[in-house]
């Protein structure tokens, strides 16, 4: 943590101390903010969304299979998400949110045997029964500091508004660090944009968090114009991709660290993200355990409190023309210690654009392609050829190589609430093995939100 609090304090000082011309300039509205000055302050903020995911695929070439292996017979399964977001504003700049979700259903192959599963609502958790999560309880306070205000609008988890457009922002409690951390206009959302892992967020970065996605932490944001820093600190799970948090937080947490300047190039909006992270777990040593092992290497038998990992991440978003935008997303984490939270790559390249249905009079639908380039370092290649087990991959052996996702959609408006989206997902090289596949899963999506 030491080092990106360092790094994170210079930046910070650096902004905070600009010249009295920089601080005169105006400020630069940030995403959810409108230029009206007349909108109203409300209190309360209520919101709730629907998704029904529907998923499968046939049969594909498969020599041989290991315990984490995708099913290569044919294969459907079905999702089910429902979420309340409940937000109320306590006091000048405090605000508390609750949301409780709903969820059902199933991942296709238990979500196991892909780098890169293609349903973002389904995690590691498989339930015919619905079930109850207290997804989010957070506090929020903002500190406003000199410059304009700029008009927020009321939406999920945010209360219509007046808001500083140079402040400080604190959150504490229970989210998703996608939440604040790694966000991207065109990918960013598995609800109503790509579904695939590796498209609505950095497949590299092994963010904290229990098998349902959410964490408990703090996390400070600067926004200042055209810069925003943010800075947070989370709680780990104690097993890896596991329901239960590691209480132990001075060996086990993970820090990141995100630099972002927007910008506009030939008057179109536009943003560049730098990430940094650095995680703290009970983890497993790849090397270690393919030392270890006379057989099939375990890596659960080499973990010890305190190890670490930590990687970069680099986020662009940028709009070419109205309603077009394309997006670049690349990752690299050092993948000596096993995967431990999100899934199961230390290289990612992602790259794909999105396109609103203005030409076509559909300014409500929206399409969208992209590719995911996914790989692991030495170690774990090895680890896993070796025939071990992480707690997504494995197929008994492997003939490595990148693995490739092409991701296509087409979300159809039914009304302004709701939409019905098609979804292509071609995947070569599945979970980094050449021997099995090419694959293809198509999917079917209800969303609907108030």
């Amino acid at each position: 943590m030491r080092p990106l609090l360092l790094l994170a304090g210079a930046f910070l000082a650096g902004l905070l101390s600009e010249s009295s011309a920089a601080q005169q300039a105006p400020a630069t509205p940030l995403p959810l903010a409108t230029a009206d000055a007349s909108v109203p302050e409300r209190d309360w903020s209520l919101h709730g969304q629907l998704t029904y995911q529907l998923q499968g695929h046939g049969s594909f070439d498969s020599p041989y299979e290991g315990t984490n292996s995708f099913q290569d017979r044919k294969e459907t399964r079905g999702s089910f998400t429902s979420t309340l977001f409940l937000g109320r504003r306590l006091w000048t700049g405090g605000e508390a949110y609750v949301n409780v979700e709903l969820i059902a259903g199933q991942g296709l192959s238990r979500v196991l045997g892909l780098a890169a599963p293609p349903n973002g609502e389904t995690y590691r958790v498989d339930s015919t029964g619905l079930k109850a999560n207290l997804a989010r309880l957070l506090l929020r306070q903002t500190f406003a500091l000199d410059g304009e205000e700029e008009a927020q609008d009321d939406g999920e988890n945010q209360i219509q508004g007046r808001r500083a457009a140079r402040r400080v922002v604190v959150t504490v409690g229970k989210i998703s660090l996608t939440d604040v951390f790694d966000a991207n206009a065109y990918a960013h959302d598995p609800r109503t944009q790509f579904n695939n892992w590796s498209l609505w967020a950095n497949a590299a970065w092994d963010y904290p968090a229990d098998t349902r996605g959410y964490t408990w932490g703090v996390a400070l944001e600067l926004y200042r114009d055209a810069w925003a820093v943010r800075l947070g600190s989370f709680m780990e799970p104690r097993e890896a991709n596991g329901l239960e948090f590691d209480h132990d937080v001075s060996r086990a947490h993970g820090d990141v660290l995100e630099v972002e300047h927007r910008h506009a190039l030939s008057k179109r909006p536009g943003a560049v993200r730098v990430l940094a992270f650095w995680n703290h777990a009970n983890m497993g040593v790849y090397r270690e355990a393919l030392e270890l092992a006379p057989g099939a290497p375990d890596i659960t038998a080499t973990r010890a409190p305190g190890r670490s990992k930590y990687g970069f991440g680099l986020n662009l978003e940028q709009e070419i023309v109205s309603g077009v935008g394309i997006f670049l997303r690349a990752g690299w984490n050092d993948g000596k210690t096993e995967s431990w939270a999100f899934t199961e790559v230390e290289r990612a390249l992602a790259l794909g654009s999105t396109v609103r249905g203005d030409p076509w009079n559909r300014p409500r639908d929206l399409f969208g392609v992209a590719v995911a380039l996914n790989g692991i370092n030495g170690d774990h290649r090895d680890y896993l050829a070796a025939g071990g087990l992480g707690f997504m991959l494995g197929d008994g052996s492997l003939h490595a190589s990148t693995e490739e996702v092409l991701d296509a959609f087409y979300r159809a408006s039914l009304a302004s609430f709701a939409a019905v989206t098609l979804e292509i997902e071609h995947y070569r090289n599945p979970a980094f093995n050449q021997d099995r596949g090419p694959l293809t899963v198509y999917g079917l999506r209800l969303h609907a939100d108030f």
